[in-house]
């Protein structure tokens, strides 16, 4: 029995052994000294391309007969919109409803329907800014008489967001010689590096003018520049 019992506890002593000099390392005594920075970078461009939500709205005594010319005006427009160049998988359907209209002026408790209104809107890319402002205005001739608000983004923003990394970088890392000099610290090997958030491009200046043009004028339209941001935060250790 006993020498059953004596190398258990032989392992035993052998594995507290063993634990012994990882505790030692998680001693705080003996963990490096590091200083952490954060940089931000910041990268701008004009934008390449426009998003705009363009629609009909059709009104009629009857809400079939209101869905029926919305439709046939909606053709209408997407079909001048692809005959301009517009891809299909860049315009998209974004709202289409039917409702009633009421007058509320004889009974506001119990209003009488008096006909009806049908909208439909798309979502269209357009890839081409040179253009964009025509692409609106016949559009807005073929049917469309609904323009939403429109944004501008870049359709390949990596390059943007690259150079906004190395920028994060260079600062982080002039902040990190900064600190540790004031100090009268050495700084040591770079220990961790972490990216935080990536905001999306931002418009710095932009206008666009969404009005019925003449036949004989283009809807103006002003990309401007547009921003990236992001950050990164450095770890080094400090000698």
């Amino acid at each position: 029995m006993r020498s059953a019992i004596l190398p258990a506890a032989a392992t035993a002593i052998m594995m507290a052994g063993c634990a012994a000099p990882a505790a030692s390392a998680a001693d705080p005594a003996n963990a490096p000294r590091t200083i952490t920075v954060t940089g931000e970078g910041r990268a701008a461009a004009a934008p390449d391309m426009a998003v705009i939500s363009i629609g009909v709205r059709s009104e009629a005594p009857t809400a079939a007969a209101a869905l029926r010319q919305n439709s046939a005006d909606m053709s209408a427009t997407i079909k001048k919109l692809k005959d301009l160049g517009v891809a299909d998988k860049d315009i998209q359907t974004s709202g289409l409803s039917v409702n009633p209209r009421y007058n509320y002026e004889k009974n506001r408790s119990q209003p009488e329907v008096i006909g009806f209104t049908a909208s439909n809107s798309v979502t269209v890319r357009l890839r081409d800014l040179s253009s964009a402002g025509s692409v609106i205005d016949q559009a807005v001739q073929s049917g469309a008489n609904t323009l939403g608000g429109v944004s501008f983004f870049f359709s390949e923003p990596k390059p943007l967001y690259d150079e906004a990394r190395r920028d994060a970088v260079t600062e982080a890392k002039s902040k990190a010689s900064l600190l540790t000099d004031a100090a009268g610290v050495r700084l040591g090997k770079l220990l961790y590096i972490q990216e935080g958030y990536a905001q999306a491009p931002q418009p710095k200046m932009y206008s666009a003018r969404m009005e019925m043009a003449d036949s004989a004028a283009n809807v103006p339209m002003e990309a401007g520049e547009s921003e990236v941001n992001v950050t990164v935060s450095l770890v080094y250790e400090i000698e």
